[in-house]
Formats: C-alpha cells, structure tokens, sequence
C-alpha cells in the first residue's frame, strides 16, 4: 500500500470521528433541552395545581359559616299580646317557632316562654323587634359559634371520598374475577357510609348557620284589685248561720254534761255519800 492511499484512509477516519462527535454532542444537546422542557412543563403544571389549590380553600372560606343564638328576658305589659306580636314577626321573616308556653306562679305573677329559629339575616330585626315589645329589658345574651373552619374540613373530606368512590365504580366496572369484585363492593360500602355521614353533617351545619335560636322569657306583673263579693254581704243569711251554730254549741255542751252526769252516776253517789258522812261528822263534832 503507497502513502497516498494511507493518507486517504487517515483522512477518512479522522472525518468520520468529527462526524460521530458532532452527532453525540447534538444528542446531549437536544437531551439537554428536553429535560429542560419537562421541568419546565412539570413546574408549570405544579405551579397551577398550588394556585388551583389556593383558589379553590379561598372560595370555600369566602362565606363565614356562623352559628348564632341568644337568650332575652324581657319584661312586658301585656304577656298574651307581646306574645302574639312576637309570633307574628317570625311567621314575617320567614322562621318558625320551636316552642311556646305560659305559666302562673300565682295571681299577681304570669311567665311565658317561646324559642324560635329565624333566617340569619333577620336575626339582629328580629332581636330589636323583640326588645321594643317590652317595657324593660331585663337581660340580653348573644353567643355566635364560628363552624367555617369545620366546614370547609368536610367538604374537602367529601370531595376526596367521592373521588374514591368513582374509582371504585370503574375498578368493579373492570373487575374480571370474583374475588376482587367482593373486596371492591365491601370498600365502596364503606366509602359510601362515610360519604353519608359527611353529607348529613354538612347539612345539620348549614342548617345551624342558616337559622339562629332565640329564646325569649316574658314576665308580667299583675296588680289585682279585690272586687265585691255579694256572698259576704247577706247579712241575713250570715245571722241564720251565726244562730244555728250558736245553737248547736248550746246543744253539743248540754249534751255533753248530760252525758258525763249519767255516765258518771255511780261515782257520784259514792262521792256524794261519802261528803254527805264527812260532812254530817264535822258538823256533830262542832256542836259538842
């Protein structure tokens, strides 16, 4: 073999391994480049995902979810139609009475009672409607339970079990054999139970914070004027009265000595004698 042919062949080879170094550097390169895109489409994904998130807790606690109650004492002029009027403002706004009583301690003292559940955005109407049907108030006592934070809680809870429970639904879909189709019937039972129970507690919250409790104690004091009985003034009559009970004290103490002298007759006698000898003694003994 010439030299020229050597150095054709050199030249060859040094080509081909300029050629295999291009491509592999390319490779690295165009690697390079799409791992970046990746991170960069994986951040871009996750960064949505956490302002989705924050989006989504945002709305949840947009809306407060308080629950209100309170407690008045009241004292009024007229129970029956302080009473009356009060009901009628709840029927007004929308509510409903829960409970509802009058009682009397004695004459001059009558009590009531009634609870009612109004709309919550009525509540503060309906307090001062109440305490302007009184002529004083008494005592006033507001208490309001802030429950969002428990409630944004079961909502995702329920969201994340129904998530679940479709899953669920397609892996049974799919199932083949018997054996998992059982375990995956017995899981979303559970998952089912569950998502009842988060449902009913959900709703027993938005019916706490929809309506409010009020409970409202009315007093009336009542001053009573003694009227005029007829029946203490028949003086007649109260003469008849008066004459046969004298009469009969006349009779039951007559009757009784009758008795005690006859029922103690032997007694007496005895007595009798025996004072008769003492005395008939003591008189023979002066005369000597």
């Amino acid at each position: 073999m010439n030299r020229k042919t050597m150095m054709l062949i050199f030249c060859f080879l040094l080509l081909l391994l300029a050629g295999c170094s291009s491509n592999e550097k390319d490779n690295s390169a165009s690697k390079a480049q799409d791992e970046t895109a990746d991170s960069k489409m994986d951040a871009s994904i996750s960064g949505n995902k956490v302002q989705e998130e924050a989006a989504e807790k945002e709305g949840m606690t947009d809306e407060r979810k308080v629950i209100h109650q309170a407690q008045l004492e009241l004292k009024v002029k007229n129970l029956e139609k302080a009473q009356m009027k009060i009901e009628n403002k709840v029927a007004e706004y929308g509510g409903y009475v829960v409970e509802s009583n009058v009682y009397r301690e004695d004459e001059e003292m009558v009590e009531g009672m009634i609870a009612v559940r109004v709309p919550e955005s009525h509540f503060q109407d309906f307090l001062a409607d109440s305490e302007g049907e009184a002529s004083e108030v008494v005592g006033r006592n507001v208490i309001g339970q802030d429950v969002t934070e428990q409630y944004v809680d079961l909502k995702a809870r329920l969201k994340s079990k129904r998530a679940v429970e479709e899953r669920l639904l397609v892996f049974m879909k799919d199932a083949e054999k018997t054996e998992d189709l059982l375990k995956i019937s017995s899981d979303l039972a559970v998952v089912q139970e569950e998502i009842e129970q988060l449902t009913g507690q959900m709703k027993y919250l938005e019916n706490q914070t929809s309506y409010s409790t009020v409970t409202i104690t009315l007093s009336q004091d009542r001053i009573v004027v003694p009227g005029i009985d007829n029946k203490e003034l028949n003086t007649w009559e109260r003469t008849k009265k008066q004459l046969a009970t004298s009469a009969n004290l006349l009779l039951k103490a007559g009757s009784g000595i009758i008795v005690f002298i006859i029922g103690n007759l032997p007694i007496l006698i005895i007595i009798g004698g025996a004072g008769a000898v003492a005395y008939w003694v003591i008189k023979r003994r002066g005369s000597r």
